[in-house]
């Protein structure tokens, strides 16, 4: 018991060092900073569905993936079968599993974790050694790649290369240790590569399902960005209705239903019941989320919920990110980033590409079956759209766009 709660010190000390980091770099100024990765990632994406448009899983895959490697790392990435991706994708696939709360017994049942794992009901400690192994392929191939760059004096602006820089000037501050900056680079990645693919992934789902919303945006995107141009984050206060389809997606098929689990460190009473300490707390985003009270109407795709009559975003309406992105101490760090992420995403594939449902050989619509992952973070199954330029110009403004990130990187 004593060496349980030493440990539990030590690892909540550890967390504090990467949190401390985090919350540094990815504070709402400081996430600013890192937007033209941001872009860069997108503009990158809407190539792909100009390329690959059957493959919408895989293109959001590889945007967020993207995203998180040169945020994090400072890396750029292969156009296909980036072998930092692929690896990080693995490492993150056994993080989610475990981390959905009762997924194993030994959640109910932790004694179990002292017996051989050849008896029944231990086979979970052969898969976390698997995972272990997994997750630490994860934390160091970008790790070392990244460091090899700062020595050569490559260095691109991302959480590991300011990192490395504060260490090279000897600071003093423990948070600024190799295997704290390791693991704070990692755990971005684990962060944000499926939460991004989930949201965007569920609005083109809900897009598919009503195109009078598609149309509407689109009406207010062309109508605010220039022939020949893509939205850009400038763009924002300018597009409340892109804002409001980006909120009511968070809402819709919220991205984590249910929280991080949290262990209770004192007694607690919560509406007249006592809840003791050691108790595991799982807190209910999706129920927070689909309140009918808060939000008439909750399994109904409806944007204009966040809007005034006057077409302004409605502050009365609760805004969705109060559950949507954890809570407390813990709450995500990474939300001023990915939020306007999300914003991006969505404003440029709606401004750039029709989106309907997809035919079979005969004509027959296709029809959706809305399936999902189930894991921490739910994703969609992969499903089949049919997803086109809107014109030649939107074709143009994309490969002008890539090219143009292409220059300014050499």
């Amino acid at each position: 018991m004593i060496n349980e709660l030493v440990l539990q010190r030590r690892l909540h000390a550890v967390w504090r060092k990467h949190r401390k980091i985090m919350h540094y770099l990815l504070h709402p100024d400081a996430a600013l900073s890192f937007r033209p990765h941001v872009l860069k990632s997108t503009h990158n994406l809407l190539q792909r569905f100009l390329d690959e448009p059957d493959n919408v899983l895989g293109n959001l895959r590889y945007m967020a993936g993207e995203t998180i490697m040169s945020v994090a790392y400072g890396l750029d990435i292969k156009p296909k079968n980036d072998p930092y991706i692929q690896t990080a994708e693995k490492g993150v696939h056994a993080l989610v599993a475990a981390a959905v709360p009762g997924a194993f017994l030994v959640d109910m049942l932790p004694f179990l974790k002292y017996v051989p794992e050849w008896m029944p009901g231990a086979g979970f400690q052969k898969k976390a050694k698997e995972w272990a192994k997994l997750t630490m392929t994860m934390l160091d191939m970008p790790f070392v790649a990244a460091k090899q760059q700062f020595a050569q004096g490559k260095v691109t602006h991302s959480v590991t290369s300011y990192c490395l820089q504060k260490v090279e000037e000897g600071t003093t501050d423990e948070s600024y240790q190799e295997e704290i900056i390791r693991g704070t680079a990692g755990t971005l990645y684990s962060a944000g590569s499926d939460t991004t693919v989930s949201a965007v992934a569920s609005c083109i789902l809900a897009l598919l399902e009503d195109s009078d919303i598609l149309k509407k945006a689109q009406r207010e995107l062309d109508s605010v960005v220039k022939p020949g141009h893509l939205p850009d984050f400038d763009d924002m206060d300018s597009l409340p209705y892109i804002t409001a389809i980006a909120l009511e997606t968070l809402r819709w098929r919220d991205v984590v239903p249910i929280a991080i689990p949290r262990y209770l460190q004192a007694d607690d009473e919560y509406k007249g019941y006592r809840i003791p300490k050691g108790s595991i707390v799982i807190p209910n985003a999706w129920a927070m989320l689909h309140n009918e009270t808060v939000y008439p109407d909750p399994f109904t795709f409806i944007p204009e919920r966040f809007l005034t009559n006057d077409d302004k975003i409605n502050k009365s309406v609760r805004d969705p990110r109060h559950a949507c992105f954890g809570f407390g101490r813990r709450i995500c760090p990474g939300r001023f980033m990915a939020f306007p992420a999300v914003w991006i995403a969505l404003a440029s594939i709606i401004h750039s590409f029709d989106i309907k449902k997809a035919v079979d050989e005969d004509g027959n619509i296709i029809e959706l079956s809305h399936e999902y992952h189930s894991a921490l973070a739910i994703v969609p199954k992969p499903y089949k759209c049919s997803i086109t330029p809107r014109s030649e110009q939107h074709q143009r403004a994309i490969r002008s766009a890539v090219l143009e990130h292409e220059f300014a990187a050499h």
